[in-house]
């Protein structure tokens, strides 16, 4: 009987003090300002880093990555398919020798804390109404490789495919890798479109495929439709010719 109370009240005092860490990441959100920044805040990173594995555990995500062996030093542009809201919060942990800072729809800045928190990751709202200000999301993305910030995680869908086909690229995303001179990355996500109708139930296991990476060398050389077109290519071979759901 003693050990069970100690074993309750273990429990008991953990919860506790994530409950008041909680409580702390919600009050120091809200002196973040709604506005871009320059500079990656080491602090809150972490503070993000520690709520996604949080999230990882509690949810029971099990991840599985493949074809990592020779991905590139340095800053990059990542780039994936998009198939839940879950893609970049995954990935953004598992890759997080990048220190990835994804641009995002404007809404996404609008959920409570987390919004908050990743503008001082140097996360940025993209214009897709808008091709000029989209533009200007571009160069400043470059900028901040350039200043070796942050590497820059997009999505050439430019949102998240609700039938799991992989849409049509917007090729501009890729003017970032040739702005900034960096290799891109490429990657597939499978699986997490089954998070969310597999909680609580039951776990969901999660892969991540590295299907390219494109030298900086390259990336001079190709024309954004080329290296589009490549990415699109390797994704489509990777995902399977009819690109079906695939239920963990």
């Amino acid at each position: 009987m003693i050990v069970l109370w100690i074993i309750l009240g273990v429990i008991g005092g953990g919860l506790g003090l994530i409950a008041l860490f909680a409580l702390f990441t919600i009050i120091i959100s809200q002196f973040i300002k709604e506005k871009d920044y320059d500079k990656s805040s080491a602090f809150f990173r972490f503070l993000l880093y520690f709520w996604t594995v949080f999230g990882i555990i509690t949810i029971r995500i099990r991840i599985k990555v493949t074809g990592d062996k020779n991905l590139p030093e340095g800053r990059i542009l990542f780039v994936s398919n998009h198939r839940s809201k879950f893609d970049p919060i995954l990935c953004w942990w598992v890759f997080r020798k990048y220190k990835l800072a994804f641009l995002s729809k404007k809404e996404n800045f609008k959920v409570p804390f987390f919004g908050k928190i990743i503008r001082k990751c140097c996360f940025m709202a993209i214009d897709r109404e808008n091709p000029r200000n989209a533009m200007k999301t571009i160069v400043r993305s470059a900028d901040l490789i350039k200043k070796d910030e942050v590497s820059i995680g997009v999505y050439p869908e430019g949102t998240r495919s609700k039938t799991l086909e992989l849409l049509p690229f917007h090729d501009g995303v890729f003017k970032i890798a040739k702005l900034s001179g960096v290799p891109i990355v490429a990657i597939t996500a499978k699986g997490t479109e089954n998070i969310s109708k597999n909680f609580p139930k039951r776990k969901t296991q999660v892969e991540f495929d590295v299907v390219d990476v494109i030298s900086s060398n390259d990336v001079k050389e190709l024309s954004t439709h080329e290296i589009s077109g490549r990415i699109r290519a390797k994704m489509l071979e990777n995902l399977g010719e009819n690109n079906e759901q695939v239920d963990f």
